[in-house]
């Protein structure tokens, strides 16, 4: 019977481990998803400034069409 003791507290002595190298695990990874996260959302902001400045940049080609035909029609 003492023979079983022994084994079952080795045996959870080795869960135990195991549960802890999970938890680290699983830090280490919900760290790694917030760093990626975050550079996803400045990529993203980046993109959509760019995209606002070409847009802007379109806008003022457009109003510059349009003062060049106010012009020409006048």
């Amino acid at each position: 019977m003492p023979n079983r003791v022994e084994d079952l507290e080795t045996r959870v002595e080795e869960l135990e481990a195991t549960v802890r190298g999970l938890t680290e695990e699983l830090v280490e990874a919900n760290e790694r998803l917030r760093e990626l996260e975050s550079e996803h959302e400045e990529e993203t902001e980046i993109e959509e400034r760019e995209v606002g400045v070409e847009t802007d940049r379109s806008e003022e080609t457009k109003s510059e069409d349009d003062a060049a035909n106010d012009i020409i029609v006048a």
